[in-house]
Formats: structure tokens, sequence, C-alpha cells
């Protein structure tokens, strides 16, 4: 079934509640003839690691916000929910999700496991925006998918903001990303899906020999890859990472007239 503005395919997205990144991060990297939909996971739970858990525990009645509209991916954008409740039930959950929406859907986490593995890439860096606790669980869950963690880097900041996370300038990725200079990795991969990563990525996407890889690029690339193959494997992979599709668009975003 065509739909007139994503004759190519069309993306139904699933972003936390305050999350003020995935949307404009989601436009920037969205191929022309494919197009997203936006649903927002919200709760009232306290804490964000019960909030984090809260949104995955809706799935996949969660589907009825987008009804009977003909999506080709479900991309549940946000990786401290997989965290938390592990790989196993991660895995589980989401062939729940594709048998009922009848196509593949992937989260953050998983996405980045995809490009991870198109780059043949076991030893990573993580570059995060969480606080102690949350580290401890994404470096646990990265080392269950059998990466090997060998350097991790914070760009987390105490802050009056409204959320830790989603208040983070798109400096502070760069500004992490330069301590794991002179590590011997596959690739970086910056975590979360909040965390603004597209100009730190635009203005260095490798550190030495390594791709450098956020969550969100992992998410729009997987769900561009999952409906046109030209975007699939490695090649295709470090196109986008190089911003073959989206860093003209981050230009004008910006303001910047090439």
């Amino acid at each position: 079934m065509s739909v007139a503005y994503a004759p190519k395919g069309l993306v139904g997205v699933f972003t936390p509640q305050a999350n003020t990144t995935v949307e404009p991060e989601m436009a920037l990297m969205t191929p022309p003839g494919m197009a997203f939909l936006n649903a927002r996971m919200t709760s009232t739970a306290g804490t964000i690691t019960e909030r984090l858990v809260d949104y995955m525990g809706q799935f996949p009645a969660q589907l009825s916000q987008f009804a009977n509209a003909p999506l080709d991916v479900v991309a549940i954008a946000c990786t401290g929910a997989s965290y938390l409740i592990g790989k196993d039930a991660e895995d589980v959950l989401l062939k729940q999700i594709s048998d009922k929406a009848g196509g593949p859907a992937i989260t953050g986490a998983t996405a980045s496991l995809a490009a991870l593995s198109a780059l043949g890439a076991k030893r990573i860096g993580l570059v995060s925006p969480y606080n102690s606790a949350l580290d401890a669980e994404s470096a646990g869950y990265w080392r269950s998918r059998g990466l090997d963690v060998v350097a991790e880097v914070s760009a987390y900041r105490e802050t009056e903001e409204f959320h830790p996370i989603y208040s983070l300038d798109a400096a502070a990725a760069a500004k992490a990303l330069k301590e794991l200079e002179g590590e011997d990795l596959d690739a970086v991969l910056m975590l979360g899906t909040g965390m603004p990563t597209l100009d730190a990525i635009a203005a260095q996407p490798f550190l030495g020999k390594a791709p450098v890889l956020s969550c969100m690029l992992c998410l729009g690339w997987h769900a561009a890859a999952l409906v046109d193959p030209k975007f699939d494997g490695k090649a295709g992979l470090l196109d986008w990472v190089r911003g073959g599709i989206w860093k003209e668009a981050l230009r004008r975003s910006r303001g910047v007239v090439a």
C-alpha cells in the first residue's frame, strides 16, 4: 500500500515522553521517499528507571496508537529500557511486537547491535549520558550481547533543567568523545536517544579508524535499511556515518548555507 509522503516506506517511531531529540534527528535522517510517524510512550512512574521499564510493559498494546497505518518498521527510540529488562525479555517483546505489527520491530539498542555487526565490531567504547546506576546496567547489557566494552566515558552532569539527559546540548557528546582518543576500538557507540549526537558525528565520524555511532544514528540507519537494501551492510552504514543522507540537512537546520 502506497502512502503519498512515504512511497518507499513508513516507519512508526515510539519516543519517551519528554525526549526532545528523537523527532528532530529522525527528521534529519529519514531518506527521500520515506517518512516516519511518531507516538509518545508515557508513564506516571516516579523515577527514570521505573518509567523505562513501564514503557516496555505497555507493548504490544501501544501499537494501537498507530491503528491500521501501513507501517513497514516499528522503531522504539529507547535504549535504557533494553538494559533494564535484559536481552532475553527484549528479544521476546520485539517478536511479539513484530508479530502484531506484521513487520520488523527494533529498539535503539538492537539497531546499534545491527550496526556493530555490520562493521564486525567487537571492541567498543561507550559515551554515556547516564548516571552511574544506569551506566552499570548499560555495560552489562552490551557485554551480554557479546561485545567487549573496552572504555566508557560520561557526558552526564547534574542539572536543575527539566531532564539530565534531554537537556544536554549538542557539544556534550563531542566533548566526551575526545576522552576516548588513543583507545584501541573497533567502534564508538554514543548511548541513549535523548543526547543530541549528529553534530558530534558530523564533526568527527571516525575516532582514529573506529566509526563513531550513536543509538539514534543506528536507529535511523537500521529502519531505513530494513525498508531499502541499498542502505544495508557495511558500505551503506559507513556512508550513513559520514552523513551521506543527513549531513546537509543538519547544516541547513543550523542555518549554515553551503
